[in-house]
């Protein structure tokens, strides 16, 4: 007997719900077969050859770039933000040897929730829209200051206090190395993290807004969302991409390499990507820094991608495979000091902004995300046996 669980007709999706439109946003938005995406309608990859992180911040969660007067006004809000209440730098150190294993990512939704609690986070339904962007600056801030500390922390160093006088970018590479960084290196991270700030309804921001559509408070959103990015098959990819290339050694194991697993079937990391049929944009301007750096290592990744390429259209003819934001990432952040277990963890401090616009949006909205599930199982109702 079918069971009747809704008045209202059931809507087939495909699986991952690829394709599906969910809700309408004015954040941002992907469009793979061009090899373009925005933040509210700027060009997400000139913004970060033109701008600061500060100002997209600003564009991300005030909906404008901010002229010079603001600028100073928001990079001074958000500094202040960056230190971290008593209670939470207390019981850093016990979650960084708790996460010794899994690494500061894992950490970090642990110290999440507890920055949360406080902070005294009350639930988006329950607080006003400013209230709502308080609280997700002050999260946001605080977010590079809990991943460097539970690093070095988990490599028996003190943790670094945040500094009001650097930018964002700067400041973490502070924070995680204990000295300040050459403007060069600096600036690289910085377009990194404002490349990778958004990037459409990907499973972490999707995560994010689920949350906050239940009208949880801004912690609990962000921890989710953490949860979601710490999978390999959506954040975990930039260390990887270093692996193929160290596996691969040296040019002339190039080909021989790659045509092993490309004709085992094997995923080749650092290539191809779910939206774009097209070079991704984030990739070609990560390579333009990369060769602004120049050595053998970059030289190398090139090459690797130029095989990789010229491989795939030979084996998989027809088939669109180019290097996504992961493969060059990896090699930036190597040549700007950044070890690999912090590769992910810089996403994360750079998307936790893209996940506080979507969650202010969501907030807004308040209507709760409650799809169905189709049930397979053995038709009910089954008699339950007697117990023995």
């Amino acid at each position: 007997m079918a069971i009747n669980r809704t008045a209202t007709p059931l809507i087939e999706a495909p699986r991952g719900l690829a394709g599906v439109v969910v809700t309408e946003t004015e954040i941002g938005d992907v469009r793979g077969r061009e090899g373009f995406y925005h933040y509210r309608q700027y060009s997400a990859v000139e913004l970060a050859r033109t701008r600061g992180f500060e100002d997209v911040w600003h564009l991300l969660v005030h909906g404008s770039l901010s002229d010079a007067e603001r600028r100073a006004a928001f990079t001074a809000e958000t500094a202040a933000l960056r230190r971290l209440p008593e209670e939470v730098r207390a019981a850093l150190p016990a979650i960084a040897a708790a996460s010794r294993v899994s690494g500061p990512l894992s950490g970090l939704r642990t110290a999440l929730s507890l920055l949360g609690s406080a902070r005294g986070l009350r639930p988006v339904y329950d607080i006003d829209a400013d209230r709502r962007r308080a609280d997700t600056l002050a999260v946001c801030a605080a977010v590079p200051t809990l991943l460097t500390a539970l690093y070095r922390l988990g490599q028996g160093l003190e943790p670094a206090e945040p500094r009001d006088d650097l930018p964002y970018a700067a400041n973490y590479l502070y924070m995680l190395t204990g000295e300040e960084p050459e403007p060069r290196q600096a600036r690289a991270v910085e377009q990194y993290l404002i490349s990778t700030i958004d990037h459409g309804f990907n499973a972490s921001t999707f995560t994010a807004r689920v949350i906050a559509s239940t009208g949880a408070d801004v912690a609990a959103c962000l921890t989710g969302a953490v949860g979601a990015l710490s999978g390999p098959l959506h954040g975990g990819a930039p260390s990887r991409a270093l692996d193929t290339l160290d596996a691969i050694g040296t040019p002339d194991r190039i080909d021989p390499w790659i045509r092993e697993r490309v004709l085992a079937g094997d995923r080749i990391m650092g290539f191809g990507h779910a939206i774009y049929r097209t070079e991704d944009p984030r990739s070609r301007m990560l390579r333009e820094i990369a060769l602004g750096f120049g050595g053998p290592r970059v030289d190398f990744a090139v090459e690797v991608e130029r095989r990789v390429e010229a491989i795939l259209a030979e084996l998989k003819p027809g088939r669109e495979l180019h290097t996504n934001v992961e493969f060059y990432a990896g090699v930036v952040m190597e040549l700007c000091g950044l070890p690999r277990e912090m590769f992910t963890p810089t996403f994360a401090a750079a998307r936790v902004v893209g996940w506080s616009a979507n969650i202010l949006e969501q907030a807004a909205e308040s209507k709760i995300i409650r799809p169905v599930a189709r049930y397979v199982g053995p038709t009910p109702p089954v008699a339950v046996p007697a117990a023995l």
